[in-house]
C-alpha cells in the first residue's frame, strides 16, 4: 500500500541464477533521484547487499539498461551490476550455494533520493534457481564415489560432464546443477574434505575419477560419444589428469588450475605423480589483516628439476579450454596455463585459451559476485583471490559462454 513506483523484473521474477534479467521502475517523477538498493540473505544468514544512485528518465521510468548509475556500489551502465556488486556486510564472506534446491532470493527496492533511504517507494524480489524446470537430483554413494548427479528433463541423450572444485573440499554442487539446467547430465565429484574422504587426503587415486566416468557413461542419458571434464583451482589440475589418463574424456575445461600436479600425489596405474616442490616458508602475511599470499610458494615450473610432477597433456587426445584471471592473487594461474598451452601446441594438439585482464582466481559462473578474500575451507587462513569488481564480473559472464559452447561443440 502506498508505494508509488513500480519495480519489474523482466521476462520474469523468477529465474535461472546465471539468466540475465532486465530491472525496471516505472511511476517516478520526471528526473526523478532515486537510490536502488538488492540484498540477499544466504544460507547461514549473511546478508549481502549493492546499492546504486540513479536519475529517472523524462518519462518517469528508469531501465537499468539504459540508465547509468552516478555512484554507489558501481557506476554507468551496468543491468546487472545490483547482483554482481552484492557485497557481505560481514568481511571476508564468499556467496556460494549450499542447498542447490532453494532459491537465492534477491529483494530489490527503490527509494527516494540520494541520501537517507528512509522512504521507501516500491519493491520486488527476484527469485533466481539453480535447478531449471525438471532437472532432477540424485545423490550418489556408489562404490566409493561421494557425488551428486543432475539429470536434464527428458531423454536426451545429452552430454555428460564431471565437474570438480578445489582444495576447498566438500561437494559443490551450485555448478553443476546450473550445467544441467543448461541441457548436461553433470556429476559434481567430491575428492576431499567430504564425509570419509580427509580434508588433505595422502595421495588421490586416479581410480577414484575412473569410477566416476564408468559411472556417469552408463547413463541411460549420456552420449555415447565421451564425456568432458571441468575443473577449477586444484579441480582444474584434476581435470587435466583425469583427460590425459583415462580413456572417453573428449574435452576438458581447467579455470584458474596448473600444468603439475599440485598439493598431493596422484596414482595412477603403476605409476605415481608426485606433488610439485613448494616451500610455505615463501608464503607473505599481512601483519594488520592476516592475509596470506601462496602466489611464490611454488618452486620455479620451468626448472627441469619439477618437470616429473608436469601433467602430460600432450598424450591426451582430448581438446581443451584454459581460462584464467590476469589479477589472481592466490596462484600464477596464467603463468601455469601458457605452460600447459605451449607443450600442447608444440605436440599440434587442438587448445583455445583465454585470460582476463582484473579477474581474479574464483571464476564463478555469472552473477555470483565477486569473492576477493575468504577463509579457505581446509587451509582455514585467510586467503586473497584477486579480481576486481567489473572486470571480473563480465570474465564470469564471457567465461561460462565459453566453457557451454566448448562442450556442445566437441561432446
Amino acid at each position: 500500500a502506498g508505494m508509488e513506483a513500480r519495480v519489474s523484473v523482466l521476462p520474469s521474477r523468477r529465474c535461472l541464477f546465471d539468466d540475465p534479467v532486465q530491472i525496471r521502475v516505472a511511476g517516478l517523477q520526471p528526473q526523478q533521484a532515486v537510490t536502488l538498493r538488492a540484498s540477499l540473505v544466504d544460507e547461514s544468514g549473511e546478508l549481502f547487499q549493492a546499492h546504486a544512485l540513479y536519475r529517472a528518465e523524462s518519462s518517469g521510468e528508469l531501465d537499468l539498461g539504459r540508465s547509468p548509475a552516478l555512484g554507489g556500489s558501481y557506476l554507468g551502465v551496468e543491468p546487472m551490476g545490483l547482483l554482481w556488486a552484492l557485497q557481505s556486510k560481514t568481511p571476508y564472506k564468499r556467496l556460494a550455494k549450499r542447498n542447490v534446491l532453494t532459491p537465492f532470493c534477491v529483494d530489490l527496492e527503490v527509494y527516494e533520493g540520494h541520501g537517507d533511504m528512509s522512504r521507501l517507494l516500491g519493491k520486488c524480489t527476484n527469485e533466481r534457481w539453480f535447478l531449471g524446470e525438471g532437472v532432477k537430483r540424485i545423490s550418489v554413494r556408489e562404490g566409493r564415489l561421494r557425488a551428486t548427479l543432475f539429470l536434464p528433463p527428458g531423454p536426451g541423450p545429452f552430454p555428460g560432464l564431471i565437474d570438480l572444485y578445489g582444495s576447498g573440499g566438500g561437494l559443490i554442487e551450485y555448478r553443476a546443477s546450473l550445467l544441467a539446467s543448461r541441457g548436461f547430465v553433470t556429476l559434481a565429484l567430491a575428492y576431499m574434505s567430504f564425509e570419509d574422504i580427509p580434508a588433505i587426503p595422502e595421495i588421490l587415486e586416479l581410480s577414484y575419477f575412473e569410477e566416476a566416468v564408468n559411472f556417469l557413461r552408463k547413463q541411460q542419458q549420456v552420449k555415447g560419444a565421451g564425456i568432458g571434464v571441468l575443473g577449477l583451482s586444484k579441480g582444474g589440475d584434476l581435470a587435466l589428469s583425469v583427460a590425459t589418463f583415462l580413456p572417453g574424456i573428449k574435452a576438458a575445461v581447467s579455470i584458474s588450475g596448473s600444468s603439475f600436479n599440485s598439493f598431493v600425489p596422484l596414482k595412477g596405474d603403476g605409476f605415481t605423480i608426485p606433488v610439485h616442490p613448494y616451500d610455505l616458508g615463501r608464503m607473505k602475511i599481512s601483519d594488520e589483516s592476516g592475509l596470506v599470499d601462496f602466489t611464490d610458494v611454488l618452486d620455479d615450473h620451468t626448472d627441469p628439476a619439477t618437470w616429473d610432477c608436469r601433467i602430460p597433456v600432450e598424450r591426451s587426445l582430448a581438446k581443451f579450454l584454459f581460462l584464467s584471471g590476469l589479477d589472481d592473487k592466490n596462484w600464477k594461474s596464467d603463468l601455469y596455463c601458457r605452460d600447459a598451452v605451449q607443450r600442447l601446441q608444440q605436440h599440434g594438439r587442438e587448445v583455445e585459451f583465454y585470460s582476463y585482464p582484473g579477474a581474479g582466481h574464483l571464476l564463478e559462473p555469472p552473477y555470483l559476485p565477486l569473492c576477493k578474500v575468504s577463509v579457505h575451507r581446509v587451509l582455514g587462513m585467510l586467503v586473497h583471490w584477486g579480481g576486481q569488481w567489473r572486470e571480473h564480473a563480465k570474465a564470469q559472464e564471457d567465461a561460462w559462454r565459453r566453457i557451454q559452447a566448448f562442450f556442445w561443440q566437441h561432446l
